[in-house]
């Protein structure tokens, strides 16, 4: 179960970064919601998968499917 949400974590990592993008310094507000929410919901899921998954592990996994999206 773990993994299964860093997963979803890692690519709420690309959907905070591209919402970030188009909010244009947070001018826009759907974007700017988005944003807060898909970074909160990603915090949460890599700190509920890193109690189970080593750190170094879990952030690698994490960062790397942001990078990759």
């Amino acid at each position: 179960m773990a993994w299964l949400v860093l997963v979803i974590s890692g690519i709420l990592e690309t959907v905070w970064a591209a919402a970030l993008a188009s909010s244009n310094g947070f001018t826009r507000p759907r974007p700017t919601i988005i944003f807060a929410v898909a970074i909160v919901l990603s915090m949460i899921g890599l700190a509920y998968a890193l109690r189970t998954i080593p750190i170094g592990t879990g952030y690698a996994v994490w960062v790397g499917i942001g990078a990759a999206g």
